[in-house]
């Protein structure tokens, strides 16, 4: 991970942590707020991904996963925004799905890395507690209050991983 990679990751962690202190702050508006950035955030992501196919990927192999992810980030993201008037039975649906699908792609990442003998224990944790949360917030589907707080700590915990690993040293892998 580079210095620039680093302190974007420090930035990325901090700015989340407040945004997660803004939704206990006001936990009133919370999914609102938790809506709009995540659609935002995808919007991002996937421009980012789009940028990154058209100027480098689409010349080296597998290039094309970049296009493939930008196109369904930026679908997702559009779909989040577009959600303001749906019930929030299935804007919780929603998140639940994605803190599932994210911590089963963090598991597998980890287990991938333990199988490399890299550092895996960060990945597998993260995924454990997204998996987790998904899960919470199955069993307190009803109440609103609880879910926002729930979504809170998870990205807390999301933002303290980030920045934990933005000070841990990179493993650099030699292949003999």
């Amino acid at each position: 991970m580079t210095k620039l990679q680093r302190i974007k990751n420090i930035f990325s962690g901090l700015f989340s942590l407040a945004f997660s202190l803004l939704i206990l702050w006001d936990h009133e508006d919370g999914f609102e707020l938790i809506m709009l950035v995540l659609g935002f955030s995808m919007l991002i992501r996937s421009i980012n991904s789009l940028v990154y196919y058209f100027t480098m990927a689409r010349h080296m192999v597998g290039g094309k996963y970049s296009l493939y992810l930008g196109i369904i980030m930026f679908d997702f993201g559009v779909f989040t925004l577009a959600m303001s008037d749906i019930p929030r039975i299935y804007i919780v649906f929603y998140l639940m799905a994605c803190h599932a699908f994210s911590g089963v792609i963090d598991i597998m990442r980890g287990l991938e890395a333990k199988s490399y003998e890299t550092p895996w224990k960060l990945n597998t944790t993260h995924g454990i507690v997204s998996i987790l949360t998904a899960i919470i917030c199955c069993i307190f589907i009803k109440s609103k209050l609880i879910l926002v707080y729930i979504y809170a700590a998870g990205l807390i915990y999301s933002s303290f991983t980030r920045i934990i690993s933005s000070f841990r040293r990179s493993a650099i892998v030699y292949i003999p």
